[in-house]
């Protein structure tokens, strides 16, 4: 059986799979209707693993059998606290400064943040349903490397990879890298698709369990 047709008959078994086809899929969509920016990518990768922690200490709170509910809530809150300076510096920077002198990138920017974004919500949508998934069954399937998940590694790196993007490719060129340019588009979304894909490649349960 190809890798294609495992992927398709055994959902439940190649979930990280299915995880990078959709966001593949919604991204390429959203950059075909030119709503698509590094702030999408970058806000979204903040969503996926702010939406991780909750349901995790949704499920944990309501493990009677947890015997560590106190340490979790407090590790949660340190995780929460960082997550909002996270929040406030992606908003302001990859939202707003960074395309001070483009409107266009800032409009797109403001609907995906207040959620006018379709694309960007149905992406949300299947993480949430995900991470419910993930929680529900034994086994994990969330690779953790030291104290970082793999969503917070692609976001700690994401936001990297998204300042050089917008300091050395879109600002010096802002007629060229505009949301309604599709190729441009596609040339700032690549790097982060193929950021998440060698994350979850080498950060693979698998992988882990290996070493």
């Amino acid at each position: 059986m190809s890798i294609l047709a495992s992927i398709i008959a055994q959902p439940k078994k190649h979930l990280r799979e299915w995880d990078f086809i959709i966001f593949t899929v919604l991204t390429a969509l959203s950059v075909g209707y030119g709503q698509t920016t590094v702030f999408y990518v970058i806000y979204f990768f903040w969503w996926s693993e702010f939406i991780r922690i909750i349901i995790k200490s949704i499920f944990q709170r309501f493990n009677k059998s947890n015997n560590s509910n106190q340490l979790e809530a407090k590790l949660m809150f340190g995780s929460l606290f960082m997550m909002l300076i996270y929040l406030v510096f992606i908003i302001v920077f990859f939202g707003l400064i960074a395309n001070w002198n483009n409107s266009e990138i800032t409009l797109t920017n403001m609907k995906i943040m207040f959620f006018r974004n379709w694309f960007f919500n149905i992406n949300l949508l299947f993480v949430l349903l995900e991470h419910i998934y993930i929680n529900l069954n034994s086994n994990n399937t969330i690779a953790v490397f030291g104290q970082f998940t793999s969503n917070m590694l692609v976001l700690h790196i994401s936001i990297i990879l998204g300042g050089i993007i917008m300091f050395f490719i879109v600002k010096p060129f802002p007629e060229t890298f505009s949301p309604d340019n599709l190729w441009s588009s596609v040339l700032i979304i690549l790097p982060f698709l193929l950021l998440k894909m060698g994350m979850q490649f080498i950060l693979s349960p698998k992988k882990i369990n290996a070493r």
